[in-house]
């Protein structure tokens, strides 16, 4: 017999640590897709050849990632996450070289806006989850998967503020509640609290909970604050427990909503559930609220995220008019 214990396949063990460090199932699937693509570019059949020349390896993927595959930054950033989380909690192997693979050229893209007249018949051809979910992407700035995350005890209707939690970079926040739609989230949440007590009876109703929470807070799982105001239509099994319960709603439902409502409208612009969210802060740019204001709102870092929406005010070259325009106005045009 082998005195030493026969490892698992990499790939296995890289689940085991994000698993054992409480990653997110998303987090482990792009993980993992991109240590495969990683170990395939290279064309490695060992553990071992994962050991030599470690950082040129890691550079001649980056690059080739920037130069034949033309992925954005993010994209790029997000293969280098996963090859220095596979070399230092999984392999244990420290890089103590620079990596200077060629980066991604950053375009700066001034983000596609609707207009109010285009917001309203996009929301007022939807209908449904889909249409609620659609309404707070608008109505409070929130990202997809923020709205689909949210919990019961997330809307305050007493201060009409909702709070995302640990949102872009791990961070909470508060933003506005629109007061049009309190009457339809106060009505869908009957409906949500009733599919719970049925769960409960049927011997389920827990929900997922951070691994830190369902420690600090053991019983949560079941509680009605904990649920999700947009919960599933079905039971699932959870991938990683192996749990069966009701998880929240898939957002490719909500945008599945919002390009059909796009289509009957027969708008042309490239319109997403992110275009929502762009609308939100242009609108309230146009409004005349406060652009630090509009920072916290959307959660931004950098108040220079936020100022994509200044450009996005000032159409036609920068906001000026066209020499055009003022033949017309002049009356010089017959």
């Amino acid at each position: 017999m082998n005195s030493k214990a026969k490892k698992k396949p990499i790939l296995e063990e890289v689940r085991d640590v994000l698993r054992r460090k409480h990653y997110s199932i998303h987090t482990e699937r792009s993980y993992i897709d991109w240590i495969r693509r990683f170990i395939l570019f290279h064309k490695m059949k060992s553990r071992e050849e994962l050991f030599i020349a470690s950082e040129q390896k890691i550079e001649d993927y980056l690059t080739h990632l920037a130069i034949e595959r033309h992925v954005a930054p993010s994209t790029q950033n997000q293969a280098m996450n996963a090859l220095v989380f596979l070399y230092k909690r999984v392999l244990k192997q420290e890089l103590t070289q620079e990596i200077n693979g060629v980066r991604a050229a950053r375009k700066a893209k001034i983000p596609v806006v609707l207009t109010r007249e285009e917001v309203a018949t996009v929301l007022s051809l939807m209908n449904g989850v889909p249409r609620l979910v659609a309404q707070l992407l608008y109505g409070a700035g929130l990202r997809i998967t923020e709205a689909v995350r949210l919990r019961v005890h997330d809307l305050d209707f007493g201060y009409r503020q909702i709070t995302v939690r640990s949102g872009k970079g791990g961070k909470d926040r508060v933003t506005t509640f629109p007061k049009a739609i309190e009457p339809l989230l106060k009505d869908h949440l009957v409906r949500v609290k009733a599919l719970h007590q049925r769960d409960l009876a049927e011997g389920y109703g827990e929900v997922y909970l951070p691994h830190a929470l369902k420690r600090k807070y053991p019983g949560a799982a079941s509680q009605w604050g904990w649920q999700y105001v947009f919960p599933s239509r079905n039971l699932s099994t959870d991938p990683k427990s192996g749990q069966v319960r009701r998880h929240h709603v898939d957002p490719s439902a909500v945008n599945k909503g919002i390009r059909a409502a796009v289509r009957k409208g027969g708008l042309h612009k490239k319109v997403s559930a992110h275009t929502l969210r762009h609308s939100f802060a242009t609108h309230l740019l146009e409004r005349g609220t406060d652009i630090r204001t509009i920072q916290a709102l959307l959660g931004h870092k950098d108040v220079a995220t936020t100022m994509i929406y200044t450009h996005v005010l000032q159409q036609g070259g920068h906001g000026v008019a066209s020499p055009l325009d003022d033949l017309f106005t002049k009356g010089v045009q017959g």
